[in-house]
């Protein structure tokens, strides 16, 4: 058995735990696993890489990796290989559908199962794959722990204790210069990390996509705390966050990408300025939030889910996600579980901590 690991999209901690437990639980059982460069570049465009798009993987290779950020394979989100975008003459682009030409590389390089470690984007050109005959077993990664099916993703305890470590150092100036402060956190079109984060850090307001908002009862609040001699307020937005009358704010549109979210931050700051009279500043944690060294629970959570993808093609299974459910890990159809995004409830528990507490939402 020869085995493929990919890891594709956005990085996240925890992708290398990932690939140490797939690599070390498929050698124990006398396979062959080798990682594919920059998520399908390696096996599509071997030119561009002077040591071969595909990495021998072993014990060796593995070794102490678990604790790194990121991932060795490199990851990319650009070249989507079922809907490839291709520029004309005239300047126009087409879409390819270059999953066939895909299944062809991977049977030229004797790759009898694809483990596909992404989010919804790069699970769905799995399930594409494997719907064009090519087994694959997928494992879910987002720091944005917005995959259905699975209670939570790796990345996503990391992330979140980042945003919270870097919000309570914002909350040190906010209070020594009695100023407010708007934190823009990463989560996409899901306000896992914004409310999380919030709500354990104990800001003043927080604001998700999950929840379209007015910035009235923020301004309010901050007047409160001004009249009872607290100046200061720390809120958090969602990066997705949408004000209630207006739209998502994107800073750039691309062929071959997602849409980048980003700049809301500064929009809430400008008008709560306008709003109360207060110098307000933002801070955008941005990217620091999924770099680095994961945590324990996203270490853990990334080998179980290794492990687990190669239990899947040791029983047989193909077109499976790993997903975790509180009896444990298990396996769901791949298809079943992309293109369904996970957003926050809002009835969940923490909804409700946050309005126990006194957190404005926005609404």
């Amino acid at each position: 058995m020869r085995i493929a690991l990919s890891t594709g999209g956005g990085d996240a901690p925890g992708l290398n735990a990932v690939i140490r437990a797939a690599t070390l639980a498929a050698v124990r059982r006398g396979w062959e696993v080798v990682g594919i460069r920059d998520g399908f570049n390696g096996l599509v465009f071997p030119e561009q890489y002077p040591n071969g798009g595909l990495v021998p993987l072993d014990g060796e290779t593995v070794r102490g990796i678990a604790h790194r950020g990121g991932t060795i394979l490199g990851s990319t989100n650009r070249g989507n290989p079922c809907h490839y975008p291709v520029r004309q003459d005239d300047g126009s682009v087409v879409y390819e559908d270059r999953t066939d030409q895909l299944v062809a590389l991977f049977r030229e390089a004797d790759i009898d199962v694809l483990v596909s470690i992404g989010g919804d984007g790069s699970l769905a050109i799995a399930d594409r794959l494997g719907q064009a005959g090519l087994p694959v077993i997928g494992v879910p990664k987002t720091i944005d722990n917005d995959l259905d099916l699975t209670s939570v993703t790796f990345g996503f305890d990391t992330a979140v204790g980042i945003a919270t470590e870097l919000i309570d150092r914002v909350f040190t100036t906010a209070t020594s210069h009695s100023r407010v402060f708007v934190v823009e956190v990463m989560g996409r079109y899901a306000g896992w990390i914004a409310l999380s984060a919030g709500v354990a850090s104990g800001v003043h307001a927080v604001l998700i996509p999950e929840i379209p908002f007015s910035l009235d009862p923020v301004a309010a609040l901050i007047r409160r705390r001004e009249e009872r001699g607290s100046p200061y307020a720390v809120v958090v937005v969602a990066e997705g966050a949408m004000p209630a009358d207006g739209h998502r704010a994107v800073l750039s549109t691309s062929i071959d990408q997602a849409e980048r979210l980003g700049g809301i931050g500064e929009q809430v700051a400008h008008k709560l300025t306008e709003m109360t009279g207060r110098e307000t500043r933002t801070t955008v944690l941005g990217h620091v939030v999924r770099g680095g060294v994961p945590s324990a629970q996203d270490r853990l959570l990334g080998s179980r889910f290794g492990a687990a993808a190669i239990r899947a093609i040791a029983d047989g299974h193909d077109g499976v996600m790993v997903a975790l459910h509180d009896a444990g890990v298990d396996y769901v159809p791949l298809g079943d579980a992309i293109g369904r995004m996970r957003t926050v409830p809002l009835d969940c528990d923490t909804i409700q901590t946050a309005r126990d507490l006194g957190i404005v939402l926005g609404d």
